[in-house]
């Protein structure tokens, strides 16, 4: 839901962008070190937290125990694990979407 809206402010705004299924495309280890860089936001922010695979994984016990780089690790694995949608551009990384998130990029 949070990523058709997302989509939907870029199309109303005419900003462009690349849609990438993540969970058919995943992010590799170093595309999520650079994102998670460029977003200034701690790694266990790129969890999507609500998801069913998350929840399999005990991840909400586990993370705290966590070096970022075995997050990393765990997130390239599976695409449904990371927080939808990543708008990427060069120097940031906007996680999820809520109102007003995007209203910097007009």
């Amino acid at each position: 839901m949070t990523c058709r809206k997302a989509r939907r402010f870029l199309d109303e705004h005419k900003i462009p962008y690349t849609y990438r299924p993540i969970h058919e495309e995943r992010p590799t280890s170093q595309e999520l070190k650079t994102w998670i860089t460029r977003s200034g936001k701690p790694a266990r922010s790129f969890f999507n937290t609500s998801g069913i695979k998350y929840r399999q994984l005990g991840l909400k016990d586990k993370l705290p125990l966590m070096s970022e780089d075995q997050m990393i690790e765990i997130l390239a694995t599976d695409g449904f694990l990371v927080k939808r949608p990543l708008f990427v551009l060069d120097d940031q990384v906007l996680i999820g979407y809520r109102e007003g998130d995007y209203d910097g990029l007009l």
